[in-house]
């Protein structure tokens, strides 16, 4: 049985299709035409805001995006408890420090 499909923005779909894409839409029946329709979403390419890179430190990183400050700190499991604790004090006191000249420079003087 055949059936026939009308498609809605054909050039838009074949040339989609030409490239060897596939497409995402909706298959229904009109309920004016009583024929079976398609119609392709429009779909936009995600774009998410690059975090900015803030400070390099010698265990992690620090960096902003548009709501929070994020902070990583990475350490190997041979290390002792001491060495531990000193090297996050040291990311700790590194971030603050940085937190501190970021708003400084950020102060406008009169």
């Amino acid at each position: 049985m055949k059936k026939f499909i009308f498609v809605m923005n054909i050039i838009e779909v074949m040339e989609r299709l030409l490239k060897g894409l596939s497409v995402e839409g909706a298959l229904r029946i009109d309920p004016e035409t009583h024929m079976l329709t398609f119609k392709a979403y429009n779909r936009l390419p995600r774009s998410r805001y690059k975090e900015k890179l803030v400070e390099k430190t010698p265990w992690g990183w620090m960096k902003q995006s548009l709501t929070k400050t994020k902070r990583y700190s990475g350490m190997p499991n041979d290390l002792t408890l001491e060495e531990k604790l000193a090297i996050l004090d040291k990311e700790n006191e590194l971030n603050k420090n940085t937190l501190i000249e970021q708003e400084l420079n950020n102060i406008e003087f009169c």
